[in-house]
């Protein structure tokens, strides 16, 4: 529910406007020397610094300081456990006094509070994107662990709304910015280096994993790999020569190639006046996506870490 991985795994905690969010990250070979710089640019990259248009307010603002707990000194990593939180510096639970009584549209207000009996009303608490600065804390250390291997992950967003040339990104997100409205995006995520082999048959096919990953981002409503869901309007034998690097479920050795579909964020200016009355501070995302890349590539990172720890696991017993 909260934890992600079999023999790498990652658990999270914490709420959109509580004292901190954070994870810890378990698995992590010792030695491994933590790029402390790289771990605060893709946590820049959550953030939007930097970027396209139409950013959260909030995510500009939060720090994102990483305070170390656990697992790591001077530098490296030491095998055990790494625990690790981020304050949040920025949580204004009073922003969202109007929404305390109110279900927003398109949100998991109504779902938590029928599936708990309460919820928390500040930003959306754990369903809040938020938590995904912990996923990117965790993410990075497994992209370097991975990049030991030779092994580099690399996401970009490809097309907002019906626009697929990157220079006109800017422009279509700040046009519905200025309606007060929002609107979807794709990322495409390629990985290099895989070695050929890499994958479970059947029920554990690589393919459903990383589907299972990335769809649990927020906002997330598709994953397609290979020729995917363009690939039914292709003959045979032209969409066999597009199997996205996984054929049965296992990596063949040639780039892994996917992509992942966000939704417009329904929290919008526009929406939040026809729900109520009060003044409603907004703080959301004008396009979701585009802070969602370096997400994509964390939980890609997550997956695949926890696969090859699991075959160095096996081809360790066999040796033995």
């Amino acid at each position: 529910m909260n934890s992600f991985g079999d023999s790498f795994v990652f658990t999270s905690f914490g709420e959109s406007h509580s004292a901190a969010i954070g994870g810890v990250l378990d698995g992590v070979p010792a030695g491994l020397h933590i790029n402390f710089d790289m771990i605060r640019q893709a946590l820049d990259r959550r953030a939007g610094r930097g970027q396209h248009s139409g950013v959260s307010p909030r995510a500009l603002r939060e720090a994102d300081e990483v305070e170390w707990l656990s697992g790591v000194m001077d530098g490296v990593t030491l095998g055990t456990p790494i625990a690790f939180l981020i304050r949040n510096r920025d949580a204004r639970p009073e922003d969202y006094e109007a929404l305390k009584h109110s279900f927003r549209q398109g949100h998991a207000d109504s779902t938590y509070a029928a599936k708990y009996g309460i919820r928390d009303w500040r930003g959306g608490g754990r369903a809040s994107a938020r938590e995904t600065a912990a996923r990117v804390v965790a993410g990075n250390i497994a992209a370097q662990m991975l990049a030991e291997h030779g092994i580099t992950i690399q996401a970009q967003l490809v097309q907002v709304g019906a626009e697929t040339a990157p220079e006109l990104f800017d422009e279509q997100i700040r046009r519905y910015q200025a309606e007060g409205d929002s609107i979807g995006g794709i990322i495409r995520c390629q990985v290099t280096g895989l070695p050929a082999g890499l994958g479970e048959p059947i029920f554990d096919k690589l393919q459903a994993h990383l589907a299972y990953a990335v769809m649990s981002i927020n906002a997330c409503k598709g994953f397609d790999y290979g020729s995917g869901f363009q690939g039914v309007s292709e003959p045979g034998s032209i969409a066999n020569r597009h199997s996205g690097g996984l054929l049965g479920g296992i990596t063949d050795g040639t780039t892994l190639s996917f992509r992942c579909v966000f939704k417009p964020t329904p929290t919008t200016p526009k929406a939040l006046e026809q729900m109520v009355n009060d003044q409603i501070v907004n703080r959301s995302d004008a396009c979701v996506a585009v802070r969602a890349v370096p997400v994509v590539e964390a939980m890609t990172a997550l997956v695949l870490a926890n696969f090859l720890t699991i075959a160095q696991t096996h081809h360790s017993d066999n040796n033995h």
